[in-house]
């Protein structure tokens, strides 16, 4: 008796193992669903950070460039650089500065235009 107990609970076990700890299914598309939901709610504020701080960023390089050619035009009696390059070989901007002016197709007449603006806004 006790040897045919042992045998059918033999066979039970090889029928319906016990379950091994883990995530059912359900769970593990749960957790995803949650994840896909906080990065969907999150990626708009992300993108809208990213163009203020990119706007930021060229709004204070372009208060660069109108400073170093204010700097210019007293060293030169009120004279207008022409170029960038004219302003980097006599050392108001870096060599990177000048790249970056010229990759943005900045113009000096377009950045003193902007700090006309501003000067006839403030007075």
């Amino acid at each position: 008796m006790k040897m045919m107990k042992n045998h059918l609970e033999k066979k039970l076990q090889k029928l319906f193992p016990k379950k091994q700890p883990g995530f059912t299914l359900i769970e593990m598309v749960i957790v995803v669903a949650i994840i896909a939901t906080l990065v969907l709610l999150i990626s708009p504020n992300l993108l809208s950070q990213k163009e203020k701080a990119d706007n930021r960023s060229k709004n204070a390089f372009v208060s660069t460039l109108q400073t170093q050619i204010q700097l210019y035009r007293e060293d030169h009696n009120n004279t207008d650089p022409t170029t960038f390059k004219q302003m980097t070989d006599e050392h108001y901007l870096t060599a990177d500065q000048q790249k970056k002016a010229e990759e943005n197709n900045f113009t000096i007449e377009e950045v003193m235009k902007d700090q006309t603006a501003k000067d006839a806004g403030t007075k």
